[in-house]
């Protein structure tokens, strides 16, 4: 009787540990077949493909735990909040400017006359101030000293290529387009809009690019380049636009002197004594201080020189643009479309072609702007001050300068919302 007890007992105790273990076996085996389904941790370093940087195990976890607490603060976040005040604000300022300037062209009647007196190179003395001023420290801000590296590698010649066949084919020849398009019984203001077409910009382009977060240097390199061409090609392409193309009536006599002058004048005294500058204090007061210090005090004088050009601008010709506001809407209509279509086609191609944020904001604003002080200069010495080309020229600025401003804030809102780099 108690071996039969003692022999159950230990049956029971045997079926009990045998249990006991099928099921240990089978939770594991559950556990490896759903671990196995999962991502290893790793515990060699990675590359990051974005950046090249090496990343350490653990650091993805971390990083994406910052990036999903930080997501929703960083798409509240202004496109423009990194920027200063000044810069912040650019559009209000601008519409102060030129809503100052329009008024006092209009109930100050000597404001207009008083303003264009003075004449430097085709262009009213303020206004050539406020464009010396307002390139001066952009162009400080580019570093010389190592130019020359650029233009070995490949990229570089590529970008200029492709800032070659945008500014000097694609641009003119929509120009050229749109003026038809919209003005077919105007061919004054026909042939002024032609010649800002042909204007290639050395001057607010630097502004615009890097309010936007442009790549300073390669902007600065793309304007001499344009520059150098403009001296060489704007008088006989404007001979070819409007004489040949156009069958425009009248002489079109466009002196190579004038445009090279004023190329001259506009580029080459801000930016000699940019380069002066750069190298002089650099040598002095060492590179820090020219960075961190001379710098930050320029910083804010670009904008200034901006604003006070608009406000001179729009002062000397407020009183004929409120007067022949007819004809100044419909060039500005053509020079609206030209602006943002422009723009817009130069960044999709670029995106296509694989280029980076900077070199894309670069390549698009300098398709974009134009040399309304040459297209100025150039028609008020070939057709007279009063006459509808120069009328034409006038009104780029006029609507250049509102429309770029708002690409800005486009483009930089295009960037924090895809997350472009």
């Amino acid at each position: 009787m108690l071996e039969s007890t003692a022999a159950g007992g230990l049956r029971a105790t045997l079926n009990h540990h045998a249990q006991s273990t099928a099921a240990f076996i089978m939770t594991q085996e559950m556990n490896n077949g759903l671990s196995s389904h999962e991502p290893k941790p790793s515990n060699t370093p990675r590359t990051d493909s974005s950046n090249g940087s090496t990343r350490q195990p653990g650091q993805d976890s971390e990083a994406t735990a910052a990036s999903v607490s930080h997501e929703p603060q960083e798409k509240q976040l202004s496109a423009l909040k990194g920027l200063g005040i000044l810069d912040r604000y650019l559009a209000i300022w601008i519409f102060l400017a030129m809503s100052i300037g329009i008024i006092l062209g209009n109930f100050v009647p000597e404001t207009g006359p008083a303003l264009q007196k003075g004449k430097f190179v085709g262009v009213s003395v303020p206004i050539a101030v406020g464009l010396l001023v307002m390139m001066y420290p952009i162009l400080c801000k580019v570093r010389y000293e190592w130019l020359h590296e650029l233009f070995s590698h490949r990229d570089m010649w590529k970008q200029i290529c492709f800032s070659i066949f945008i500014n000097w084919i694609i641009a003119p020849f929509l120009m050229l387009a749109l003026s038809w398009a919209f003005l077919p019984d105007k061919s004054e203001l026909r042939t002024g809009l032609i010649l800002v077409g042909l204007g290639r910009c050395i001057a607010m382009v630097l502004i615009w690019n890097g309010l936007a977060g442009g790549n300073d240097e390669y902007c600065a390199i793309l304007v001499a380049v344009n520059s150098i061409l403009q001296m060489v090609l704007f008088a006989p392409m404007a001979v070819f636009f409007i004489r040949i193309i156009s069958h425009e009536s009248g002489t079109i006599d466009i002196s190579y002197s004038v445009v090279a002058i004023s190329v001259a004048v506009f580029l080459g005294i801000p930016l000699g004594a940019a380069v002066i500058t750069r190298i002089i204090l650099r040598k002095v007061a060492g590179p820090d201080w020219y960075e961190r210090t001379f710098l930050r005090f320029l910083a804010p004088w670009s904008l200034i020189g901006l604003l006070y050009t608009i406000l001179v601008l729009f002062a000397s010709q407020g009183r004929q643009v409120v007067h022949q506001i007819v004809s100044v809407i419909r060039v500005a209509a053509p020079l609206v479309v030209y602006f943002v279509l422009i723009f817009f086609v130069t960044l999709w191609v670029s995106r296509l072609l694989g280029f980076r944020f900077s070199m894309v904001v670069t390549q698009s604003f300098t398709a974009a702007s134009n040399n309304f002080e040459l297209a100025i200069a150039v028609a008020v010495a070939t057709f007279g001050p009063n006459s509808d080309q120069a009328l034409a020229s006038t009104v780029g600025p006029l609507i250049e300068v509102p429309v770029l401003v708002g690409l800005v804030y486009a483009v930089r809102w295009m960037a924090n919302r895809w997350g472009w780099k």
